[in-house]
């Protein structure tokens, strides 16, 4: 029974870490602009491309 505990209070501790870094971030703003990285490489106006 002791181990059930044990295993609780882990699984507790590693939900609560991944949830603090997907908190820090969304406010560090990793998840604002979700579209132009996909344009980015069908518009690419290189100038190697160009010629």
């Amino acid at each position: 029974m002791s181990v059930i505990i044990i295993l609780l209070t882990v699984s507790i501790c590693i939900a609560g870490a991944f949830l603090l870094a997907f908190l820090w971030s969304v406010k560090d703003g990793q998840f604002d602009d979700i579209q132009s990285p996909s344009e980015r490489i069908l518009f690419n106006n290189n100038k190697i491309n160009n010629k």
